[in-house]
């Protein structure tokens, strides 16, 4: 029973407390909008001088607004037959998405496997696939090249699909991700008459898509900047994806920069859609992968 001197002293420890409680939340969300500053500013800038005229982005100081404000840059990046910014666009958007499929369907059924069934080196089988994380991936370039090279892949899209589709972060994400779904949800889909296949696209699967969005954005962003490896094996110009394309931009003695930040634009928007669009889910399967190891 609540006594009126014990609400007094209540109310008075509160008006105490608010002070230093208010203080904290202003210095929290200082420490917010400063941060989202810093992450914000080069975008703005990117945007801004990717309106400008090929002048105006070379005024020093430079300037914040676009004086006139000019399509220059897009208008380069689009009626530019030597550079054919929107292919490689194109290019990149089909490897990426086809890439972060493969990544799924690979990842899920090893997943599955190495969560769910009971096989003899089971354990040694996930601890190579986790050691492979470890080796950096520069060492493998060339290996990879003799492979592909074998195959008749080199200079096709499919160079930059399919290797790298057999994702050792993705069997260790979704096995995590499996071993925290209830086992009695499984358990009721047996005694249902289902078999393991069914278990797993029917049971599994649907529960598990905060983790699939996750490591499909994660798969995506990650063909979406690749660099390096496309260098090595794409050669002819109308296969180049964004990341190589956009660096034959920046010509040899002078940098067009509106023409560079509309394509860095260009890069970035699918990016920023992907991470709107899928962001709850991202949270979600980041949160639950990590409850049970």
């Amino acid at each position: 029973m609540t006594t009126p001197i014990r609400t007094a002293v209540d109310r008075r420890a509160g008006a105490t407390r608010a002070p230093g409680t208010a203080l904290r939340h202003g210095a929290l969300y200082a420490t917010l909008v400063a941060l989202a500053l810093v992450f914000l500013t080069p975008l703005v800038w990117m945007v801004i001088t990717s309106l400008k005229t090929y002048t105006g982005a070379q005024q020093i100081p430079p300037t914040w607004l676009p004086d006139p404000v000019s399509g220059y840059g897009y208008e380069q990046i689009v009626n530019n037959s030597a550079n054919p910014v929107l292919r490689w666009f194109l290019n990149s958007m089909l490897a990426a998405t086809l890439h972060a499929l493969l990544v799924l369907v690979t990842a899920s059924m090893a997943a599955y496997a190495l969560a769910r069934m009971r096989f003899r080196g089971r354990g040694v089988s996930f601890a190579l696939i986790v050691g492979t994380l470890f080796i950096p991936p520069t060492s493998l370039i060339i290996p990879n090249f003799l492979i592909v090279d074998t195959l008749d892949w080199i200079d096709t899209l499919t160079v930059v699909i399919v290797p790298g589709a057999a994702s050792a972060f993705g069997v260790f994400f979704l096995r995590q991700f499996f071993l925290s779904l209830p086992r009695e949800l499984e358990e009721a889909a047996v005694l249902d008459g289902a078999n393991q296949w069914q278990i797993f696209v029917r049971v599994v699967l649907p529960l598990s898509k905060p983790a699939l969005a996750t490591l499909a954005v994660l798969s995506f962003l990650t063909n979406w900047n690749d660099f390096l490896w496309p260098i090595f094996v794409l050669f002819s110009p109308e296969k180049l994806t964004l990341p190589p394309g956009l660096g034959l931009l920046q010509g040899a003695y002078v940098t067009d920069y509106p023409v560079i930040m509309a394509g860095a634009v260009l890069a970035s928007v699918p990016v920023l859609i992907l991470f709107v669009f899928a962001q709850r889910h991202i949270i979600q399967g980041v949160s639950r992968s990590g409850l049970k190891g």
